[in-house]
């Protein structure tokens, strides 16, 4: 049976990291992150890119799903509403499928290290850092396993996702 994991989390805690370490261990594996499917400059929220992203990331998680290549299909994203989480599930064709919706998390703390880190690096801005920190409450509230990475490698999370 084909397996689709739905990974989201605030950003900086470990998402496209974890998934990535997650596609190595599992044979067959396809992985999409869904802000490949919104890397625009610059970057606009409206309705109408809010709407082509979602057309974007369902059309292709829909043609992984059919694909005989692939037994599993991992997709990242924030994921930060159930509103969004069931939206998307409703418009996938996960018959003969197993659906796991986890949500990264981690302490404010261990958050803000791993934020902090990315914009000495000039990964990220610093709005990033309150954006991230102002989510990571809205998690508790889904319908997903929580998955605390506070203390977790990238690879020892993946462990976890592959073994449960």
């Amino acid at each position: 049976m084909k397996r689709l994991y739905l990974i989201g989390g605030p950003m900086g805690v470990g998402k496209t990291t974890v998934c990535r370490a997650l596609q190595r261990r599992l044979e067959r594996s396809v992985f999409l992150d869904g802000d490949w499917c919104w890397d625009a400059h610059p970057f606009q929220v409206t309705e109408e890119t809010k709407g082509m992203v979602l057309e974007n990331i369902v059309f292709l998680l829909n043609n992984f799903l059919r694909c005989f290549a692939y037994d599993h299909v991992i997709f990242c994203w924030v994921l930060h509403q159930q509103a969004i989480l069931d939206g998307l599930r409703a418009r996938l064709n996960t018959r003969d499928c197993q659906v796991r919706a986890v949500s990264l998390v981690a302490s404010p703390e261990a958050l803000a290290a791993r934020l902090e880190a990315d914009i000495r690096a000039g990964r990220r801005n610093r709005g990033a850092l309150e954006r991230s920190l102002a989510y990571l409450p809205l998690f508790g509230a889904l319908e997903t396993e929580k998955l605390d990475v506070s203390a977790l490698t990238p690879e020892e999370a993946a462990a976890h996702l592959e073994e449960t």
